[in-house]
């Protein structure tokens, strides 16, 4: 039985020289993408070292030649569309055309505050993540853009020579309910799960959770966009050390996610404080994806 491709995540909290050396071991070990967190803090690590994401993958695509580099996810919280895409555009010709955008609405956590904005119910960013993602689509796509919504305004908006990868960087869109899954089938090359939000679900449960909604994709695709085909990609939460046990579980786990409709499976890579994948673990975990 298959198993997904490998993709990897690694947050931009340790010191860039540490971040680019476990870039470069995720790039030999023949991960699909290296993706990073876009936050400006995140949780439990919000007073430690956070270092920003866009400097952060320049510095990687310096640093590698064939690994991919992406976002996961970037979202309206601090991000307006203008500028992240000049910076997507940008990076996109600073990796050679390897850049992958993660996007997504974002939680209601400090990056929802940080630039002290009212409160948003969830169909308000809901609403803002449509037209947000929506109108980045659009400026990496086009040389000039004119833009009035709701949320953004976008005026003579200029973005040449535009991307390196046509018709514009590949978005991968984080997705659970009816609109973001329209969404995901409307823009994505792409969609990532985490599985149901903010919910601890033992292994067999999450399965189950990211396979039905591995079938609202196919409705959402079905009636918006018949016929396309978008790549699927599950995320392993960073505290969840239950698959990598040892080395008959883990492929069992792996057979379970493509068995589930996905093609890539992200893991975060072993970290200083032991979350992620155990180091001890990581040869068996790219073993098992190895010529998948």
């Amino acid at each position: 039985m298959t198993v997904p491709v490998l993709s990897c995540l690694v947050l931009p909290d340790q010191a860039p020289t540490e971040f680019l050396a476990r870039v470069r071991d995720a790039e030999a070990a023949g991960v699909r993408t290296v993706w990073t967190y876009d936050h400006l803090s995140w949780r439990d690590l919000a007073d430690g070292p956070w270092f920003g994401t866009v400097p952060m993958l320049a510095a990687a695509a310096g640093a590698t030649s064939t690994v991919r580099l992406g976002t996961q996810v970037a979202t309206p919280n601090f991000r307006h569309p203008v500028p992240f895409a000049k910076e997507a555009m940008t990076l996109d010709h600073v990796t050679a055309g390897r850049l992958e955008v993660g996007v997504g609405a974002g939680a209601e956590d400090a990056d929802a505050r940080v630039l002290g904005q009212a409160a948003m119910s969830r169909g308000e960013r809901a609403s803002r993540f449509e037209e947000w993602a929506t109108l980045l689509a659009t400026l990496l796509e086009q040389d000039r853009t004119d833009f009035h919504g709701s949320f953004y305004r976008a005026e003579d908006a200029r973005m040449i020579p535009g991307c390196v990868q046509r018709p514009r960087v590949p978005l991968t869109v984080a997705a659970a309910g009816p609109r973001s899954m329209r969404l995901a089938a409307l823009l994505g090359s792409a969609w990532v799960t985490y599985g149901p939000y903010r919910r601890s679900l033992a292994p067999r449960e999450w399965l189950a959770a990211i396979a039905e909604q591995n079938v609202a994709l196919d409705k959402a695709i079905a009636e918006v966009a018949p016929g396309k085909r978008i790549r699927r990609i599950a995320q392993v939460a960073l505290d969840e050390a239950r698959p990598f046990q040892d080395v008959d579980t883990y492929r069992q786990f792996a057979r379970d996610v493509a068995a589930a409709g996905f093609d890539e499976l992200t893991v975060h890579w072993p970290r200083p404080d032991g979350r992620g994948v155990p180091a001890a673990a990581l040869d068996m975990v790219v073993a098992t994806h190895r010529g998948s």
